[in-house]
């Protein structure tokens, strides 16, 4: 299994007593290939109420009052299918990986399916001694933790309601962290130095994107050029039977059009004990956004906004090794005076409460029961909510 989905399994899984074994291993001369991945989908109802808060997460902007979505959807992680070989040459490990991420939500006939995602393809060389140097597409380094310790990981989280079209639901993202999404990317890990770990990396730099009066990026030449700058350092931690990890992160890229700069920080932790798991964290940022990366971080008048949120997560494993879950997150965005002015409605707060079990009914398949609470409120203090159940299961291999 890849590296990601070992991460995501760790993190959520391993919990569940689904250990993160590898998938379909093949001998191949000098190679051998891991063919894994996951399927998952889940039956969901969402029925929103309130007035429409622009920017936010619970429905369109155009939706008002009480309604009802019910749907079948792919949820916080895609269905993947990966291939993946290592091998041991000259002194170096030698890895690849290849993914493809098919959604699993059809809203209109004819029309084939969802969409298909291509997030991982990238090659890694190096040695225990020294570290391992990465070069291609995967998961951005900032805030990589906070989604990797979320708990609707394997579930559904926001956005099962008003994303029929969409590859994947939205799990805790923007009501706790900003999405460290899937980026090109040229980066160092060091090795690990008795729990100790570092990541640091050069990544595709982004235009920014928004709605209704933020600032949006041309597409033009400066658009998204050159590169950001992520690292992260961790330490994971095992006594009697304490285990646990501590992480922190940081992100920075100029934004061309507004002659400014996008930074932004974290800080995270997760400890286990007798069955019993909590995670604390919390991002501080200038021109991020709230939900995706550089997302609505500025204004019409090309300010950025400052944001900051985060989470907490409290878990249980009762003795049928069903794990149960509950947490609270929120994310919030500035209102700057000039550029914002015209924007009353315009989201500043996205907040969601998260009660999960989680249950291995296989040493591979787990089944899912979720009900999410989530709340948009606009800077004229206008709100709009979206509760949502599901009930589904997720396949790992």
């Amino acid at each position: 299994m890849n590296k990601n989905i070992k991460l995501a399994v760790a993190g959520a899984v391993l919990a569940l007593s689904a250990t993160a074994n590898a998938g379909i291993i093949i001998p191949a001369g000098d190679w051998t290939v891991d063919i894994s991945g996951n399927v998952n989908s889940y039956v969901t109802n969402t029925r929103t109420s309130g007035s429409a808060v622009l920017g936010g997460l619970t429905a369109a902007a155009n939706d008002t009052g009480t309604k009802s979505q019910g749907s079948i959807t792919t949820g916080l992680l895609p269905n993947f299918l990966s291939v993946s070989g290592s091998t041991r040459q000259n002194d170096l490990d030698v890895t690849f990986l290849i993914s493809m991420n098919p959604g699993g939500t059809n809203a209109t006939p004819l029309s084939g399916g969802s969409t298909n995602e291509n997030r991982q393809a990238f090659l890694t060389f190096g040695d225990k001694s020294w570290g391992s140097i990465k070069l291609g597409k995967d998961i951005g380094i900032f805030a990589s933790d906070a989604i990797l310790n979320d708990m609707t990981l394997l579930g559904v989280g926001s956005g099962a309601g008003s994303r029929t079209t969409s590859t994947t639901s939205l799990g805790r993202i923007g009501t706790g962290f900003v999405y460290a999404d899937w980026k090109p990317q040229a980066s160092y890990t060091t090795p690990n130095m008795n729990g100790f770990q570092a990541t640091v990396g050069l990544t595709q730099a982004w235009g920014t994107t928004g709605v209704d009066t933020s600032f949006v990026q041309s597409t033009g030449k400066r658009a998204g050029a050159g590169y950001a700058y992520e690292g992260k350092a961790s330490y994971s931690f095992a006594a009697n039977d304490v285990t646990g990890k501590i992480w922190v992160s940081g992100f920075s890229q100029r934004v061309e059009s507004s002659r400014d700069n996008a930074y932004a920080g974290d800080i995270g932790a997760n400890v286990n004990m007798a069955g019993f798991g909590l995670t604390g964290y919390y991002y501080s940022g200038e021109g991020i956004g709230l939900t995706a990366m550089l997302r609505d971080g500025y204004d019409a008048a090309k300010k950025a906004r400052d944001s900051d949120g985060g989470y907490v997560q409290a878990t249980y494993i009762l003795p049928t090794k069903t794990k149960l879950g509950v947490s609270w997150g929120v994310s919030n965005l500035d209102k700057n005076t000039t550029g914002d002015t015209a924007a009353a409605n315009f989201v500043k707060e996205q907040e969601m409460w998260s009660i999960g079990a989680y249950h291995p009914l296989t040493k591979h398949l787990n089944i899912v029961a979720e009900y999410n609470d989530v709340q948009d409120k606009g800077n004229n203090n206008v709100e709009q909510k979206a509760k949502t159940l599901a009930l589904g299961a997720i396949l790992f291999f």
